[in-house]
């Protein structure tokens, strides 16, 4: 039992690694990652690492995971939508893209400005919010940190089911071929270059692995739900949260990262997540059951 667990454990880090190499099929390479966490399930009793590792390992999958369609871009390309966040997004804006709309309101306080800066760094923190959200609540109630992983798992893996069904482009990719009548600077890029200099092309390529996952936001998605799951352990852990989301959000569409159709897109994925959990409730808890047994028989 415990070295079949091991085996899995290991194929879950070797084979989205070696996916291109070997020419594995994206079935056979998301397969072995989805068998990452049950497979450190049986092999080590409960703790708070356990559980921590077993959510590293559901974003290790979550982040292979995403750039999957982009590993044949050609492909990926001919099934891109442009089009229909921009409609959208220009009835929003009252005929302007939002986009738009808030990069020449601000535009007179000078390119790469102290704003510019600032919601640059609220963007680059979103890589650790959530996650230091879900630590945070560890730390406090173990148990708590079991459902609450669970949400934010799965508003992570249902974007990333998403991302790969409807390729969408960005804002600031339809901007550069010219999908857009006015101009939308990434301000990230430009912020980025000019405060880690050398350092930026490897941080850029390391983080943006798949260009087209925009269909939902996910950075806005996932902040709301930490905030959500921050408001339920009080006061002041809820209004940190939910400030953080709400700079975050304005920050994703000044940036040029998101259209706003792309965080009302997230905010529904996260309401889905929370109103289907009763319904999910039986099969996290029949999952559990038999990981607890696989647990016990290979631990006695």
């Amino acid at each position: 039992m415990k070295g079949a667990a091991a085996a899995a454990l290991a194929a879950a880090f070797a084979v989205p690694l070696l996916r291109k190499r070997g020419r594995f099929h994206p079935a056979v390479t998301t397969a072995a990652m989805a068998a990452g966490p049950p497979a450190l399930a049986v092999l080590r009793p409960r703790t708070k690492l356990r559980d921590a590792g077993m959510y590293a390992l559901q974003m290790w999958m979550f982040t292979l995971g995403h750039e999957l369609p982009y590993d044949d871009p050609k492909r990926a390309e001919s099934r891109l939508r442009v089009g229909y966040p921009i409609r959208v997004d220009r009835i929003l804006g009252g005929g302007e893209l939002p986009n738009v709309r808030l990069q020449k309101a601000l535009a007179g306080l000078g390119r790469r400005n102290a704003v510019d800066r600032f919601l640059s760094w609220v963007h680059w923190s979103w890589f650790f919010e959530p996650h230091g959200a879900l630590a945070y609540i560890l730390a406090r109630d173990q148990e708590q940190f079991a459902r609450s992983a669970r949400q934010m798992s799965g508003v992570y893996d249902l974007g990333c089911i998403l991302y790969a069904a409807v390729p969408t482009a960005p804002p600031w990719w339809a901007s550069e071929e010219g999908h857009t009548d006015a101009k939308i600077r990434r301000i990230m890029v430009e912020v980025g270059e000019e405060e880690w200099g050398k350092a930026w092309p490897v941080l850029y390529d390391t983080l943006g692995g798949n260009p087209w996952a925009a269909m939902p936001s996910l950075h806005f998605a996932t902040s709301l739900m930490a905030a959500l799951l921050l408001s339920e352990m009080g006061v002041r852990e809820g209004i940190a949260g939910w400030a953080y989301a709400g700079a975050l959000g304005f920050a994703l569409v000044y940036l040029g990262e998101h259209y706003v159709v792309d965080l009302l897109a997230g905010a529904a994925l996260v309401i889905a997540v929370r109103r289907g959990e009763r319904y999910a409730q039986p099969l996290a808890d029949a999952v559990s059951g038999t990981l607890q047994r696989l647990e016990r028989i290979a631990n006695d």
